[in-house]
């Protein structure tokens, strides 16, 4: 996802694909420069779903987002330190849509939903997988479809589903941390194996840098943060395994919020105009793209 990898060492482009969240507001105009990899998407206002925002929102002008900008290419900090990525360049297309100001509310990814629903911030934009008990919390708009692939160094042969006694590297508190390798660190230990010793960082390359100097055996994360993370170190690494577990990503927003038809309205019209699909383009992820902007998919199964 961006354009900052210049450096011919695997180790610091990967160091300098992010330094981690920082507690501070990026604000862009809808639609305006994120750092991507080819001229923005010119989007037009559309009047008719702009006009049914809620009035706090309307005459504020201004779309407030949560974002933890940590997990190229989807959401990251560019050469410059602004967020960038194709969840950014949707965002702000939305935010053209809508005819507001997009702020971005970079922080941790755990204190993005507390956020949304303390009033602080409008939505989330975040690689979220909408999942059951997250749903319990806030609603999602679904945007994506993303699958979990591991990577192993160049080389190594690592099955996923056979990693007990390995060390694998995640990012906290995403879905792979906080559900599928524990999982498959318990399937071993049912099975009389050792645990998969799991290894946490804060943000996406500081796993993939484990990974690259040889602290760890494999990291999971999601198919186009992997992807993405193997392109960009000089061959330092592969896949492990195929993609499995697809699930959708969703924009989160409060429970039964009136923002929520009209942000869904604005995410459909990007869609059907082709807006959205030239986003993921410019960016190699067309593949987990969507026809629907549906809404909480984890509880229609």
């Amino acid at each position: 996802m961006r354009r900052i990898f210049a450096f011919p060492a695997a180790v610091a482009v990967v160091a300098l694909m992010l330094t981690g969240c920082v507690d501070n507001s990026e604000s862009t105009p809808g639609g305006g420069d994120s750092s991507s990899p080819s001229d923005s998407v010119a989007i037009k206002k559309n009047d008719a779903i702009a006009a049914e925002l809620p009035e706090k929102i309307k005459s504020a002008g201004v779309l407030n987002v949560g974002m933890a900008n940590n997990y190229p290419p989807n959401e990251f900090k560019d050469a410059n330190g602004k967020p960038a990525g194709w969840s950014v360049d949707l965002t702000n297309a939305l935010g053209q849509v809508l005819g507001l100001k997009v702020n971005f509310d970079i922080g941790t990814f755990d204190n993005i939903l507390p956020s949304i629903n303390g009033g602080k911030d409008d939505m989330g934009m975040s690689s979220f997988t909408d999942t059951l008990e997250r749903e319990k919390q806030v609603d999602f708009i679904n945007y994506y479809s993303a699958g979990i692939q591991w990577a192993s160094p160049a080389g190594k042969t690592v099955d996923p589903n056979n990693a007990c006694g390995l060390k694998v590297a995640v990012q906290a508190t995403t879905y792979e941390d906080t559900h599928e390798v524990p999982a498959k660190s318990k399937a071993c230990t049912d099975a009389g194996k050792p645990a998969i010793e799991i290894f946490k960082y804060d943000a996406q390359d500081q796993a993939t840098n484990a990974l690259i100097v040889g602290q760890v055996d494999a990291m999971s994360a999601d198919s186009p943060v992997t992807l993405y993370a193997i392109s960009k170190t000089e061959k330092k690494l592969q896949t492990a395994g195929d993609a499995f577990e697809v699930a959708p990503y969703g924009i989160p927003v409060a429970k039964d919020s009136a923002f929520t038809p009209v942000l869904q309205k604005a995410l459909q019209s990007l869609i059907d105009d082709g807006s959205y699909t030239e986003i993921l383009k410019k960016w190699g992820v067309e593949s987990g793209g969507v026809e629907t902007a549906a809404i909480n998919v984890a509880a229609k199964g």
